[in-house]
């Protein structure tokens, strides 16, 4: 009988994995010089040593980045979250928050705009606006129109947070324990007010002494979002 070799499937998306790879190439690197390029004797030795904390500088930058890189938020879209909550997106869709983004053209809610003391025109690549008119701004979410269109508007992800970790979690498993997707960073809007607050708080142009509607009232505001359905499954 003839044994069946196993195949090992490696995911070099894992962060630990990809240490490994940068630490290999680095380790390639440091021969490659050291046999081909420096030349043999006391001139060489000392060359080998510079070459070699150069070369480790280097290779902890690149490590400092991946981190970096790992740790940032990943969002996903609204698209992918109406795979299963479709109910929810068709509510959603209907909300003012979907189509945040459009108030920040020139000639939409012009009226609006001078009444808070702002000048009509286009205010769709304005940082200060673009934090809560759209979704993850700044944290690896929305960055324009032309690179993260699907971003545009305050989704999903802009009360619940980022869900490239959490998203993975409901898929796997239906009926997810809750606790397992929070500490994946899914966050409950009805549970987080300072979360609504850093959009509809002080920094906002739009507050209640320009106009009563603009009165924040936390509650009433979680009726709003998009209507609450009955989930399914239990969490």
């Amino acid at each position: 009988m003839t044994k069946k070799k196993r195949s090992i499937q490696i995911d070099k998306n894992n962060f630990f994995i990809r240490k490994i790879y940068f630490h290999k190439y680095f380790i390639l690197v440091y021969y490659l010089i050291c046999t081909k390029i420096i030349p043999k004797g006391k001139g060489g030795d000392i060359l080998k040593k510079t070459a070699a904390v150069l070369i480790s500088i280097m290779f902890l930058m690149t490590l400092l980045i991946a981190v970096n890189a790992d740790a940032a938020a990943t969002y996903i879209g609204a698209k992918k979250c109406k795979a299963c909550h479709m109910k929810q997106y068709k509510s959603w869709e209907a909300t003012t928050m979907a189509k945040s983004f459009e108030n920040l053209k020139a000639g939409v809610k012009a009226a609006e705009k001078k009444k808070a003391g702002l000048e009509d025109k286009d205010y769709t690549t304005d940082p200060k606006c673009l934090k809560c008119h759209t979704t993850g701004y700044g944290k690896g979410g929305f960055v324009s129109m032309e690179k993260t269109p699907d971003l545009a508007g305050v989704q999903c992800e802009g009360c619940h947070g980022p869900g490239g970790d959490f998203h993975q979690i409901m898929k796997k498993n239906k009926e997810f324990p809750l606790a397992e997707a929070k500490a994946a960073g899914l966050i409950i809007p009805s549970e987080d007010e300072k979360g609504c607050m850093t959009c509809h708080g002080g920094d906002s142009p739009f507050i209640e002494k320009v106009d009563a509607k603009y009165k924040f009232d936390f509650k009433e505001r979680l009726k709003k979002t998009h209507e609450h359905f009955p989930l399914k499954n239990k969490h």
